[in-house]
């Protein structure tokens, strides 16, 4: 086992690794536009599970999957030249959903916006149906125990 601080140091470098190489040296025409996002490494560094996002529809989602399927190797290879550790940790690439749950809270945020704004809008002028306060205060209370009447 190893400690955490060293676990983490790999993950961002083998996160450096994939990004690079998808940039620059994997020319699958499936790819699309993807991100890397996080990775994470098993303590016993053996596994990496990188995650990523793609920009773009299911089928593109899909097609980028695949294609980072197929480079796994390579992209392995290339993890274990650059890190130098003396066993490469298998990869596992996986969609990343929180850019979409993120997308969807800001839509509904949204949503929540307008219709605050319009209840807001609806009330100006509007008036109470009784009293503004139709709580009874402390001083109230005290006259009305007194037996007199609350100014």
């Amino acid at each position: 086992m190893v400690d955490a601080a060293r676990a983490r140091k790999l993950a961002d470098r083998i996160q450096q690794i994939v990004a690079e190489m998808l940039e620059r040296r994997i020319k699958d025409p499936r790819l699309g536009f993807v991100t890397v996002t996080d990775t994470r490494i098993t303590a016993d560094l053996r596994e990496a599970t990188v995650f990523y996002t793609v920009f773009g529809s299911d089928a593109e989602r899909a097609d980028s999957a695949a294609a980072l399927e197929s480079a796994k190797g390579i992209i392995r290879s290339e993890v274990g030249r650059q890190t130098g550790v003396r066993f490469t940790p298998t990869l596992t690439f996986k969609h990343d959903p929180l850019p979409d749950s993120a997308r969807q809270l800001d839509s509904l945020i949204n949503a929540a916006r307008a219709k605050d704004a319009e209840v807001a809008r609806r009330a100006e002028g509007a008036s109470y149906a009784g009293e503004a306060d139709p709580y009874k205060k402390a001083d109230e209370e005290e006259d009305d125990q007194a037996g007199h009447p609350a100014p």
